[in-house]
């Protein structure tokens, strides 16, 4: 099978790149603009594959997309590419509309010309799979759990032109018959994380004697999926799932952000004790809260399990242990990213 992956520089589709690559049975291409958070080093273990190509490229440019997709001939496209970070989107929404929803309509207009070209073998195997956020449902209270028949209720520019490219996709496969599949998934984490997400940026931020911002209270709840888990559950889906369906994604580990926090601060504090013996727990500090910042998001994701057989392998416990381990044996990586790329600046303050 080839498989065409938009944004496979990123964390979650180079994540997915490796994967298939590794797996043997697949020929993979690469298609990355390379903006801030896509970088080449995150595929370097399968750069050398003959069955990876990579293409540097803007999903908004149609020209381009188009002759990649012609010259590779898909099976398969999964759709990863996305302005993800929610406190951008407040500083600047106008990068996020342009990525998620005119860059997604670009690559479902050519990817249903590429589509209906096809012999009707050819068609029977192609699906196009958008992979999005649970933060398209919006907030939950303290009970209850995103399915995917929850309306959709997005609060934050990000999750906003999120929903709004899920719509798109969901048409595309209405009106025009393109067989279309959708995986919304919780907070996602593990190795080449980009450093201004909360795991990364609070392991950065403890080893360099900084104080580890939480906002608010940190009593927002999130639903952690460890990486791997997660391109495990989009073979799935893409492999066998069935076209027209959302299926949800979530690794059934609810915690508080203070709580993620304290818990990175007692592995770095077995691993790479503090000169003077305390805690990095006491670097927490508590700022100014996101604006419109979402209580809780929580996943059912019993669809998955029982239609396509997926189970994460990885507890919360066992996927931190792993993501911390691995920024410990990599500084280099992620610090060149804060030098070059002022990846551990706050944003999003909506001043």
């Amino acid at each position: 099978m080839r498989i065409f992956v938009t944004g496979g520089a990123g964390f979650i589709g180079s994540a997915l790149v490796r994967h298939l690559v590794a797996e043997g049975n697949y020929e993979v291409l690469n298609f990355d603009k390379l903006t801030y958070a896509g970088n080449p080093s995150t595929v370097a273990s399968v750069a050398d594959s003959p069955r990876y190509r990579f293409v540097q490229g803007d999903i908004c440019d149609a020209n381009a997309v188009r002759a990649a997709i012609a010259s590779f001939q898909p099976d398969i496209i999964t759709h990863l590419a996305a302005e993800s970070h929610v406190d951008r989107s407040i500083d600047g929404p106008g990068a996020f509309i342009q990525t998620n929803l005119v860059g997604t309509f670009v690559l479902l207009s050519e990817a249903r010309t590429y589509y209906e070209g096809l012999p009707e073998e050819a068609r029977a195997r192609f699906r196009f799979h958008h992979i999005s956020t649970d933060e398209v449902y919006g907030s939950l209270g303290a009970d209850g759990l995103f399915s995917e028949e929850t309306p959709y209720d997005p609060r934050s520019p990000y999750s906003a032109s999120k929903a709004g490219s899920d719509h798109l996709v969901s048409a595309w496969g209405h009106t025009f018959g393109l067989p279309v599949l959708i995986t919304n998934c919780s907070n996602n984490y593990g190795p080449y994380h980009f450093p201004e997400k909360l795991i990364p940026l609070m392991i950065a931020q403890a080893l360099a004697g900084r104080p580890l911002p939480v906002y608010g209270k940190g009593d927002q709840v999130r639903d952690w999926l460890y990486v791997d888990d997660h391109v495990r559950a989009l073979q799935c889906v893409f492999e066998r799932g069935v076209p027209g369906r959302t299926y949800n994604v979530g690794g059934g580990n609810e915690k508080q952000n203070v709580e993620v926090v304290r818990a990175l601060c007692a592995l770095l504090d077995a691993q790479r004790p503090r000169a003077d013996g305390r805690s990095y727990a006491e670097q927490i500090s508590f700022v100014a809260d996101r604006p419109g910042h979402d209580k809780r998001y929580a996943i059912d994701a019993s669809r998955i399990r029982s239609e396509l057989g997926w189970e994460p392998r990885e507890t919360f416990e066992t996927g931190l242990a792993a993501t911390v381990d691995w920024y410990l044996a990599n500084e280099d990586w992620w610090q060149t990213l804060i030098r070059e790329r002022d990846a551990v600046a706050r944003r999003g303050v909506a001043n």
